[in-house]
């Protein structure tokens, strides 16, 4: 973290008398004071506990009897302090600035969807798009209406979103999760009696969003058609009328429009682009769905292939990087655009040197485009600014050539429309800036880091840039004789350079700096890992000297800089179209990467239209597990077939790999929905509308919900929302309840989703009961993973996992080898087999006709599973029932139409005493 700057403040009870009068805020402020920043009060804790570990590091403002607890932030801590507190935490930060002896104003703020304020902070360095959206909702009866307007302010863009959603909001959640938003603006319900308020409140806690209330006021549309007048690049009322016609969505935008404060910076006037997003032309996620297909990293998450974002991440470019977590979020659901980028892809994927080049080559040396691009529109951009986008323009012959390269006409058709040609006409409209930089910039000067006009534009430049060539000269002659004298060789030894902090100059090597231990005309400066950086009284000087030339040259050529910056301002649009084209690029190549270089190369997958054909995968691979560090993955098909195999039953042992099963399947129909190959040796996908999911409620008990009330509302959700063309993934369900009700809920979910919604699914459970579903619906199909089970004598119930997916039914579930697994003590677990055993013996003692036959179980199990089902029904058709009344019912069953049985058949006298 680096050494604390020490806390020094002026008229510290002035500043304690402001600070205290200052109104309560959730957001945490920070005080700038030249060099370093202050944080004071319960921010000061927050700070020393966030950022140093310790509070320790507090120290008090003022007297004893009004001491304010007060911490320090250096510059370099401040930065990763704003990453931490916006992104990690999800909390607003306010950033005071003085004005004047005693006085202080807001000078920035920021949340985690609004960084414009702090983006030069993060140098750029922002992963993912800062979306923040404003949500606005008008119920009448039954019907609920959603408006939303979204913005991600890096680029200038306003989107919005009018539309139906349910009594779960299922719409807004899928929204919230296509768009990757940060932050969500909503109404403030002070009474706390607004339940449909309540209701959209919980489901942006679920989806991790940093959430802002905001007066009903903020989202009133009185002035919103004049806003986005000003607001929008393309003038006149015409364009927005469609937009204004959707009232509730106007409502958000007017809320959205004040809380940015848009209409307060001059610069956003005539540069932002409207546009109306399409909810159904995405596949809809769920942030259930999100997490069991570990789509984006978590904060636990050591390797980044433990996530997908982090696995297909491979790209060169920040803003590669943004729209690669934009597209996990938006699978396609159009078949054409699907198998374009499927055609992109794979035209990497078959030509190495294509791929490599453009890798290595090409997308590496491509700034961020779009900061680049805000920088101009801020006008806060600078000649090396202008540099930067010259050496972006300069590159793009070198991408036009190697993909004019291609020979193959089955590649080269796609890859010209969607890159050569749109870069071809791009580094046509560039060309005059190109020609800008090189006639008016100083391009030699470049390689020490200067950017400067060139001398020849006016007289004064000249004689200028002349004094600044005598000086460095100058002081090549000193560092020769400094070599002559100290007897090291230069530029091999002895270098001349220059120092962020020194200015010019000299350095040499740590083994070498003994050569100027004792030598007064030798002033050592500091020590670094690369050397000893020193001076001499002559050199000293002239550094001096070449410091106030360049600041004469600088305010020389202040006026013609201002221009050519003008001007080079006001190429943004094609820089930030080229941005979109060099970023789409990068996502593919980065995809085709991936699909190389797995441990199994990946496949393009065949793609059937929505409602159509099935799903077929031939040895399916999870992605992530495959590349985890000593792990042999197996692999298995998948066969989700209309009509005959729709809905899939998995049993299996404890850590048997029912849950990585279910998941890769969602994972895959994913990624080639995305437009990346999958890993499998063959696929055929259909298209899918939605994946929704119910795995693991494990965080929910830190939200003051139980493990089973998380498990409904993430199921109720699934039943509301899902289509005959979503996919269904359940992992385990009924727990946290009784055996007799999770079974019940089981059955009953798993049956309304195979007779009514008729969508492919699984369900991992070990309520292996659930397997008789498949007597009655053929489209179930019931299988088990694999586990080989020693002689229960000989090697002691041992147990083998094999993660090898079959058809049929598997009847337990292994917990004690589970228990020995994660290294239970061992007197546990003896206990737990000695008890297993007399269970056993106990049943086999009540069995006339000692051991059944494997045709006696077969027929018994199937007699028994009929019994289950009337039980079922009738406890079902009785309401509610306590445990003994239900039992009661079984029982009722058992000694009534099934007593025969119960006396005759030898598998039902090996249960016979547990009933």
């Amino acid at each position: 973290m680096g050494s604390r700057p020490e806390l020094k403040v002026d008229d510290e009870n002035g500043f304690i008398t402001f600070f205290n009068r200052l109104p309560e805020t959730d957001a945490i402020r920070l005080f700038e004071r030249n060099d370093f920043y202050t944080v004071h009060g319960s921010d000061a804790v927050f700070v020393a506990t966030t950022v140093y570990k310790t509070t320790s590091v507090i120290r008090k403002l003022g007297s004893s009897r009004n001491a304010l607890e007060s911490c320090t932030l250096s510059t370099a801590a401040f930065r990763n302090f704003l990453r931490e507190v916006l992104f990690g935490q999800g909390k607003r930060v306010e950033i005071w600035q003085q004005k004047g002896r005693g006085s202080w104003e807001i000078g920035k703020q920021a949340s985690p969807g609004n960084l414009q304020d702090v983006e030069e902070d993060f140098a750029g360095q922002i992963e993912s798009a800062p979306v923040i959206v404003a949500v606005k909702i008008q119920v009448k009866g039954e019907d609920r209406t959603v408006g939303v307007c979204f913005a991600d302010a890096s680029v200038r863009e306003l989107g919005v979103s009018e539309f139906a959603d349910n009594e779960v909001y299922s719409n807004l959640e899928s929204l919230i999760i296509q768009l990757g938003a940060k932050e969500v603006v909503l109404q403030e319900d002070k009474l706390g009696k607004d339940y449909e308020l309540k209701k959209i409140r919980e489901l942006v806690d679920r989806c991790g969003v940093a959430m802002t209330l905001n007066k009903p006021s903020d989202f009133s549309i009185k002035d919103i058609d004049q806003d986005l007048e000003r607001l929008l690049a393309t003038e006149g009322t015409a364009n927005i009328l469609p937009y204004i016609e959707q009232k509730v969505a106007m409502s958000a935008a007017s809320a959205l429009i004040r809380y940015l404060s848009l209409m307060n910076d001059e610069s956003n006037f005539g540069n932002y682009n409207l546009y109306q997003h399409d909810l159904s032309q995405f596949m809809k996620l769920d942030a259930s769905a999100v997490r069991a297909l570990n789509l984006m990293p978590g904060p636990r998450d050591g390797s980044k292939n433990m996530s997908l974002y982090g696995l297909l991440n491979k790209c060169k470019t920040s803003s590669g990087t943004r729209l690669l977590g934009q597209w996990l979020k938006q699978p396609l659901m159009s078949l054409e655009e699907i198998e374009k980028r499927h055609s992109l892809v794979e035209s990497f994927v078959e030509d190495t040197d294509l791929r490599q080049t453009m890798q290595e080559e090409h997308l590496k040396k491509i700034p961020d485009l779009n900061r680049l691009a805000k920088r101009f529109q801020r006008k806060i951009a600078n000649l090396e600014d202008v540099v930067r986008a010259y050496q972006v323009v300069i590159t793009l012959p070198g991408f036009i050539g190697t993909l004019e390269a291609v020979m193959d006409e089955k590649y080269k058709d796609p890859l010209d429309e969607q890159y050569t040609n749109k870069l071809r006409e791009i580094s046509s409209n560039l060309e005059k800036l190109q020609e800008l930089v090189e006639t008016t910039v100083d391009l030699d000067a470049i390689d020490n880091h200067e950017f400067l006009i060139k001398p020849e534009f006016n007289e004064d430049l000249q004689n200028i840039r002349q004094r600044l060539d005598d000086l460095k000269e100058a002081m090549n002659k000193e560092h020769r004789r400094a070599g002559s004298d100290l007897g090291q060789e230069i530029n091999k030894k002895l270098f001349l350079e220059t120092h962020k902090v020194y200015g010019w100059c000299f350095r040499l090597t740590r083994t070498e700096a003994g050569a100027i231990r004792n030598r007064k005309d030798y002033k050592e400066m500091t020590t670094q890992k690369n050397g000893v950086y020193f001076t001499t009284t002559n050199l000293k000087d002239l550094n001096r000297e070449v410091d106030q030339a360049t600041q004469t040259y600088d305010r020389t050529q202040r006026g013609l800089v201002d221009e050519v910056v003008a001007i080079a301002g006001s190429y943004c649009p094609v820089l930030e179209e080229l941005a979109g084209v060099l970023s789409h690029l990068d996502v593919i190549v980065s995809f085709a990467h991936v699909a190389v270089h797995a441990p199994t190369a990946y496949v393009r997958p065949k793609m059937h239209p929505r409602g159509h054909g099935d799903t077929i995968l031939k040895e399916s691979r999870h992605p992530c597990m495959e590349m985890q560090d000593d792990i042999q993955f197996i692999t298995n098909d998948v066969t989700l077939k209309r009509n005959a195999s729709e809905f899939l039953i998995i049993t299996g042992p404890n850590m048997g790999g029912k849950s990585t099963y279910i998941r890769q399947i969602g994972v895959i129909a994913l990624m080639a929905q995305a437009g990346c190959f999958v890993p499998c040796d063959e696929a055929e996908l259909t298209i899918f509308d939605c994946i929704l999911a119910r795995v693991g409620a494990s965080d929910s008990q830190l939200k003051g919900v139980s493990t089973f009330m998380a498990e409904m509302l993430e199921t109720a959700t699934i039943l509301k929302s899902a289509t005959s063309e979503s996919l269904i993934i359940v992992d385990e369900l009924g727990r946290g309840t009784s055996t007799y009700d999770g079974f019940g809920l089981a059955w009953a979910i798993s049956e309304h989703i195979v007779k009514e919604i008729r969508c492919f699914g699984m369900f991992a459970t070990h309520f292996h009961e659930l397997t008789a579903l498949s007597d009655e619906y053929n489209t179930v199909k019931n299988l088990h993973v694999v586990a080989h089970i020693g002689n229960r004598k000989e090697e002691g119930r041992e147990v083998t996992l094999l993660y090898k997916v079959q058809e049929g039914v598997c009847d337990q579930s292994f917990g004690i080898h589970v228990a020995e697994l994660v290294k239970f003590p061992s007197k546990v677990v003896k206990m737990a087999k000695r008890k297993a055993d007399e269970l056993e013996d106990f049943t086999a003692k009540h069995s006339e006709g000692g051991q059944c036959t494997k045709e006696q179980i077969t027929e018994g199990s199937a007699l028994l599973k009929k019994m289950l089902l009337e039980w079922k029904a009738a406890i079902t058709a009785a309401g509610e029932l306590s445990p003994i009344e239900k039992k009661l019912e079984l029982k009722k069953l058992a000694m009534g139409k099934y007593r025969e049985a119960f006396e005759k058949d030898p598998f039902f006298q090996s249960v016979k005493a547990l009933v």
